[in-house]
């Protein structure tokens, strides 16, 4: 009998490593990738593959989002007068040949036009952040266009809730986007008033009680974009819930947002009528006098707006920090809350260091997911001993996605460095051309360091042996983290 049971254990385990290696061989994917998902597949024989399900399937290559930028009627104009008959940007030429590269990079990767005339306002602090955000909605005279990964119904997000409630029953055209699990918390009944006032709601991939089951579980609208009257716009690292005013577990919150008046509103607003499409599957109008007007305050910021997402292999958020890094000759400034850098951008970073670029990284004092914070500890390190100034934020929790070269490019945004946001989740970054701008996210990473504690080879060293297998470990699950 003995026997008999060993066999069958045998013949389970082979059975087990073939399919695993047919189930990973059958999607395109990077080599590290693979060797993971091998590992988890065959340490966790059975088991492996319903974690694989939901987590480890790569999204269908077709297309979700059925209308693209340039499909947007009042994008039109905008793209038409700053392109020429072959479709490259005519509005580039003043500045340099590197920084050209980098903005036509930028926009053939994601059709992400550069705007000129805008004007940036940047919060640290969320209190601020939705105040502000609260006014704005008080002002809205004709539409206000809202998604967060995170919505709860809160002392933050509640008061946001009414005030959409109260605009949309004056008339105001009200669309409420947020992401299924990141807003896993906001139930049917704290939305129905806004929907009972003319509101419209949406979940992006799937609300149902059975989302849990859905295997595009994995792939989450990570983007935190407000659109109103075609006029304000925010985007950054903010979602709605007190802990992002600090009265949750992790502290103070310390995170990077911004509101834009000008140009780049249309692109965050055609970003938003995107995912929104993808979402309802409502019958698309023409909208161009009703979401795309002519800003009314301007000011002198360049950027563009990237977005990136599992849709595509193209990475475009990725490619434009691996740009920016390759770009630096003094300096670059990093704060991230996750640090897990695929090949490429570990490549980036490591030439950067090697070739006397001052690097600093700033990254959290403690964990809001363990296995992910042991990852990062242990890439952090091995950037330490290369060179690079690791900075530990010890006044609360970092959040912020900023990175900024050589006091003349920087982006802010809600894509974390690491590959889960490269990868799997829908990003949006705002990348900026913009001395002034950039020399003002300096300048705040250098008042960070001020509350922060830098961490050299002897703070590593001095870890334990536990604490260092744990680094050890979690990097060996990266490419899937």
């Amino acid at each position: 009998m003995r026997d008999y049971i060993l066999i069958a254990i045998g013949i389970f385990l082979l059975v087990n490593t073939i399919l695993a290696v047919i189930t990973v061989f059958k999607e395109s994917r990077p080599v590290t990738s693979i060797w993971a998902w091998l590992l988890v597949l065959n340490l966790l024989p059975g088991i492996g593959f319903i974690i694989y399900y939901f987590v480890g399937r790569k999204i269908s290559q077709k297309n979700i989002f059925h209308l693209q930028t340039q499909e947007v009627y009042g994008m039109q104009g905008l793209i038409k007068s700053h392109t020429d008959e072959n479709h490259r940007q005519t509005n580039i030429g003043g500045y340099s040949h590197s920084t050209q590269q980098m903005m036509t990079l930028l926009f053939r990767s994601d059709f992400s036009i550069l705007t000129q005339r805008n004007d940036v306002k940047i919060y640290t602090d969320g209190k601020e952040k939705f105040a502000d955000l609260l006014k704005d909605i008080e002002n809205a005279k004709e539409f206000i266009h809202i998604q967060y990964y995170i919505f709860n119904n809160d002392e933050v997000g509640g008061p946001i809730l009414k005030a959409l409630e109260r605009k949309a029953r004056e008339g105001v055209e009200v669309r409420f986007l947020y992401d299924a699990v990141g807003g896993r918390k906001l139930k049917k009944r704290h939305l129905k008033p806004l929907e009972e006032a003319g509101g419209r709601t949406a979940s992006f991939f799937s609300k149902s009680p059975f989302w849990i089951v859905n295997f595009r579980l994995n792939f989450r609208n990570h983007r935190k974009i407000v659109a109103i009257d075609g006029q304000v716009g925010y985007v950054g690292g903010f979602n709605v819930a007190k802990e992002y005013i600090g009265k949750g577990d992790l502290g103070y919150w310390r995170d990077t947002h911004l509101r834009i008046q000008g140009d780049a509103v249309k692109t965050l607003e055609s970003r938003f009528l995107m995912d929104w499409y993808a979402t309802r599957k409502e019958k698309v109008k023409n909208f161009e006098r009703e979401y795309f007007p002519e800003p009314v305050h301007r000011g002198n910021t360049a950027m563009q707006i990237v977005s990136s997402g599992p849709d595509e292999d193209k990475d475009q958020i990725k490619m434009g920090y691996a740009k920016m890094i390759s770009m630096a000759k003094d300096h670059v400034y990093i704060q991230t809350p996750y640090f897990i850098p695929d090949e490429a951008m570990y490549s980036a970073v490591i030439m950067a260091i090697v070739s006397g670029v001052d690097m600093h990284i700033m990254i959290p004092p403690k964990p809001d997911h363990p296995f992910v914070y042991r990852a990062t500890e242990y890439f952090v390190k091995q950037m330490e001993q290369l060179g690079a100034k690791i900075h530990r934020y010890d006044k609360g929790f970092l959040h912020a996605k900023t990175i900024m070269v050589d006091g003349k490019y920087a982006s802010v945004g809600t894509a974390n460095m690491d590959v889960r946001s490269f990868a799997l989740n829908f990003e949006v970054n705002a990348f900026i051309y913009d001395d002034e701008l950039v020399s003002q996210l300096e300048a705040i990473y250098h008042r960070d360091m001020e509350d922060s504690t830098l961490l050299t080879a002897e703070y590593f060293n001095n870890q334990s042996r536990w604490k260092k297998f744990r680094q050890e470990f979690s990097r060996l699950f990266s490419p899937i983290l």
